[in-house]
């Protein structure tokens, strides 16, 4: 859930703002600027506190936070080749490693980190930062899109298997083979994403006006929503609830869309004795004799929530978050704010702007809360963060505080046994330094 910032006026909010990106469980948004990147908690409505910021690296256009760990992963236009990863509340380097081409895009869980480039994806096991594959040949992907699940016992990945269509390639970063591939679209991708527990795929074509999505790993279109007619748009997030109810779209347009995952029956009830009731049908009966393309449209689903922004034209990220025990939605844009909005999770509509926090300039101090625990305690940004109760792991390959040790490679079957817990004086990986090219050291496919 990244996006670089469009160019803007020199001085102005866009020309200081490169990035920026919600982690995976939408407790904290990372933004990088001119000067570094600064990263914030999002557990309260009222107040955007700055838990970190850094000014060590200039020109960062690619900031990653793990959940609500202190490892961050950052990329800067002045080494746009080299990965660097970070224990922020340390403030040590973990590693950093070097690509023969530009980094366009980071995804990572507590499995896996995904590197991608233009034609080729890097994966690194996240524990030791060891490169387990390299997947090359991909289609030319210049925007570098591509989408890592954030489940880790499955760790999905998915990009682009055409230049000209839309077609996603499903791979398991688990077994590090690959699944299948979708047709999804007659255009090519703009977006595409993993929900929570990896089952659903949901995806966007460069047209901006139908959005699908399919099950995992089966390849099956599930839903099919109409975010508009009147006119293309360029879709730049594109994700779901944490409980995999909603989806929400944003563009470059003043409008987020909300759209709501149920299932309609095919045996639709017997509509009223109504006149609404009576033409309804008749639309519904109708349809079965128009072209396809019309039919389809008549069958998709519209949106159930909107958020409107009082702009257009700007890059902008979205999310769906639980903040003091209610729903929101979240956009944080290229003008350098964050904006907040109450969702109605019943009746959906107009969603209501009820906070707008700046993203850039002071007026935030760095707050040293308990790294980010959301207040909701059945929520799945609390079940993910869940401390471990099991004693020290004594596998070959392991130190006392559950990361790998240097040198050592952890078996595959071993990773991932269980949720892992990480803060300050427990974070994996502990490896100090491995710096590394990567060129011709790994498997590939």
């Amino acid at each position: 859930m990244e996006a670089e910032a469009a160019d803007g006026p020199p001085g102005g909010a866009e020309a200081a703002l490169s990035c920026f990106s919600f982690n995976q469980d939408c407790t904290s948004l990372a933004i990088g600027t001119k000067t570094g990147y600064k990263l914030f908690s999002l557990s309260s409505v009222e107040q955007l506190d700055q838990v970190h910021g850094s000014d060590e690296i200039p020109d960062v256009y690619i900031v990653e936070r793990l959940f609500s760990s202190s490892l961050v992963v950052v990329v800067s236009h002045t080494k746009p080749r080299q990965m660097n990863v970070y224990h922020f509340k340390k403030g040590t380097e973990i590693c950093n490693y070097s690509y023969s081409s530009n980094i366009l895009s980071i995804r990572l869980n507590r499995q896996r980190l995904l590197v991608c480039l233009e034609e080729s994806i890097y994966i690194h096991n996240i524990k030791d930062m060891k490169l387990l594959k390299t997947i090359l040949d991909i289609p030319a992907n210049p925007t570098g899109l591509c989408a890592l699940s954030i489940n880790h016992s499955n760790s999905y990945v998915a990009y682009p298997g055409s230049l000209t269509t839309g077609e996603i390639v499903l791979y398991e970063g688990h077994s590090l083979k690959s699944v299948c591939t979708i047709a999804a679209h007659e255009g090519t991708l703009a977006a595409i994403t993993f929900n929570a527990s990896g089952s659903k795929l949901a995806s966007a074509s460069e047209k901006g006006t139908v959005i699908r999505v399919f099950s995992v790993p089966e390849g099956q279109k599930l839903y099919e929503f109409r975010r508009g007619m009147k006119r293309y748009v360029t879709i730049s997030s594109l994700v779901f609830s944490t409980d995999s109810q909603f989806l929400c779209a944003s563009s470059n347009t003043e409008t987020v869309h909300i759209f709501k995952l149920e299932h309609l029956s095919h045996s639709r009830p017997e509509e009223p004795s109504t006149w609404s009731g009576y033409v309804g049908k008749m639309f519904m009966a109708a349809s079965n004799y128009l072209p396809a393309q019309v039919s389809d449209m008549m069958n998709q689903d519209r949106a159930f929530a909107t958020g409107r922004l009082n702009f257009s034209g700007q890059r902008n990220i979205c999310t769906l978050s639980t903040i003091q025990k209610l729903p929101r939605l979240l956009v944080a844009s290229s003008d350098g704010h964050l904006y907040i909005y109450n969702l109605d999770p019943q009746d959906g509509g107009e969603c209501v702007l009820i906070k707008t926090h700046r993203l850039l300039g002071s007026g935030t101090e760095e707050n040293k809360e308990n790294d980010l625990r959301p207040s909701l305690p059945q929520s799945y940004a609390a079940t993910v963060a869940r401390p471990s109760t099991s004693s020290a792991s004594t596998v070959p390959g392991y130190s006392e505080d559950g990361g790998a040790l240097r040198g050592e490679v952890i078996p595959e079957h071993e990773f991932a046994a269980g949720p892992v817990c990480l803060d300050d004086e427990n974070e994996f990986p502990p490896i100090m330094l491995c710096r590394g090219s990567q060129k011709g050291k790994t498997k590939q496919s």
